[in-house]
């Protein structure tokens, strides 16, 4: 199952207007506007880099039923799983959850639009 996410790329300043905006009614964000903002382009690929990528293929692929079996489909160490898990939990891109006393991960993001532009820092510049 696919399931697409617009991505946008807003600078921290404009990010936190924009959500103050929202919250006090002044800004109502449109459909199509990205789920997922980051801060720069850097800390996108960060999160979206081929390492993590290859994660969530695993997961999709294999179906892990929890953390250690993670570990070893991956080979990576499970303190750097569980800390890049919960980075793209916040994303929302990964969802945890518990069953049985075991973490499962499980995917909810496959595919990224990359959307970024002027617009976006000069809708909320001072």
């Amino acid at each position: 199952m696919r399931k697409i996410v617009k991505v946008g790329v807003i600078s921290r300043d404009a990010y936190q207007k924009r959500t103050i905006a929202i919250a006090k009614g002044e800004y109502k964000p449109e459909k199509n506007e990205p789920k997922i903002w980051f801060e720069s382009l850097r800390s996108m690929s960060q999160v979206l880099g081929n390492e993590n990528q290859e994660l969530l293929r695993i997961i999709i692929e294999k179906h892990p039923r929890s953390l250690a079996e993670l570990e070893q489909l991956s080979g990576r160490k499970k303190a750097n799983l569980s800390r890049t898990l919960k980075t793209l939990e916040r994303y929302g891109i990964v969802d945890l959850t518990q069953e049985e006393n075991r973490l499962v991960p499980k995917v909810r993001a496959t595919d990224f639009k990359v959307e970024f532009g002027l617009h976006y820092n000069a809708a909320f510049a001072s």
